[in-house]
């Protein structure tokens, strides 16, 4: 489990494609490979990958070939920027929204306006995921968890981007049709599953979900 808040940004070192579509990815990092042990969890560009080598400045992940269909890390190139975040403790302060690091689907940009200062992200979502984003709701974009702005008419959401999001991911490289992987909010799926399939509790109503966002 994760937060959506990215603790650094990564570079991509080096890319071999392996038998039956497997990629072995490495990835050059400075703080999360400080305890990162065989074996760890770690959310790289909104995907939950597992660590199979660790050194003292680069980690490797292996992806399946499901992975690399419904995701962008079959897109990357060595020098890329990746987004990464180690998994959550116990202990941990739950900063963002609970993000499981199982990409829902892969988005396309269609703006990152710089206007008066602020910063506009606008992502088309693929059609089935539409339902799932909500204004004022949250939603996870290349493993950053982000609040929606707004809904547009025909199911794509802007999304207002802080200059500390902006200058600590790897959103200041991102252009217009650039792809981007996409994770609702997992709550927003179990209460569709107990309406679709359960009797939901007392009051609970699918205009009543609608006004908290939902």
């Amino acid at each position: 489990m994760f937060t959506g808040l990215v603790e650094e940004v990564g570079h991509v070192g080096r890319i071999q494609r392996i038998h039956d579509g497997l990629q072995r990815l490495e990835i050059r990092a400075a703080a999360v490979v400080e305890d990162l042990s065989l074996g760890d969890s770690i959310n790289v560009n909104g995907a939950c990958q597992t660590a199979v080598a660790c050194t003292a400045a680069t980690f490797t992940v292996e992806s399946v070939a499901e992975t690399l269909r419904v995701t962008t890390l079959g897109e990357l190139k060595v020098g890329d920027p990746v987004n990464l975040e180690r998994s959550l403790r116990p202990s941990d302060r739950m900063g963002g929204h609970i993000v499981l690091g199982h990409v829902d689907g892969v988005g396309s940009v269609r703006r990152l306006d710089h206007i008066s200062g602020d910063t506009v992200l606008e992502v088309a979502p693929p059609k089935g995921l539409v339902k799932y984003v909500a204004g004022k709701g949250s939603v996870t974009v290349d493993g950053i968890s982000l609040t929606v702005a707004s809904v547009t008419a025909d199911g794509a959401f802007t999304i207002a981007i802080i200059p500390h999001t902006l200058a600590h991911t790897n959103l200041q490289q991102v252009r217009a049709g650039d792809h981007v992987n996409l994770e609702v909010d997992i709550l927003a799926r179990y209460v569709e599953r107990l309406l679709a399939t359960g009797t939901p509790p007392a009051g609970l109503s699918l205009h009543g979900l609608r006004d908290m966002g939902y």
